[in-house]
């Protein structure tokens, strides 16, 4: 079985901190994702919001505690989770939420107004490309999309 999710959003709320007794630390926030799609019945363009629950433990909940406020873009990687309880009224209830095994800002000290995270740009290394592919290899350049050289052995599926 294979249980992942990867969401693009922004925070709904800020980071929550907590510390369990024996000293874990566990970050609760917020993230909303949209859609755009068209109506098959009217053809105009629709947006389809989600918010959902992101629960982060250990070092990297101080991080996102630390760096996260309301309204940033944050790419989040983990698994899908049920949440269960039973309510004041003695009512099953039950939500869905993602647990974070990876949290990675989207943005820059200077794309807000509040201070943050100065994510600096990652250094790739990448192959070197033959020469008779100059447009090629300057447009990714121009872009800073890395290349990636994976053979099919190393794909897992």
């Amino acid at each position: 079985m294979y249980n992942k999710v990867i969401l693009v959003g922004n925070l709904t709320r800020d980071v929550e901190l907590k510390y369990t007794p024996t000293g874990t630390a566990i970050a609760k926030f917020g993230l909303a994702t949209n859609r755009t799609f068209k109506d098959n019945v009217t053809g105009e363009n629709k947006q389809e919001v989600m918010f959902i629950d992101i629960t982060v433990f250990g070092r990297s909940a101080e991080i996102a505690n630390q760096y996260l406020r309301k309204g940033r873009k944050v790419l989040i990687e983990g698994r899908l989770v049920l949440d269960q309880w039973v309510d004041g009224n003695g009512q099953k209830r039950s939500k869905h939420s993602i647990v974070a095994e990876k949290v990675q800002f989207m943005e820059n000290k200077n794309s807000g107004d509040e201070g943050g995270y100065q994510q600096s740009t990652p250094s790739y290394n990448q192959p070197q490309q033959p020469t008779a592919q100059p447009q090629m290899q300057q447009k990714q350049n121009q872009n800073n999309i890395p290349s990636i050289d994976i053979d099919d052995e190393e794909i897992p599926f």
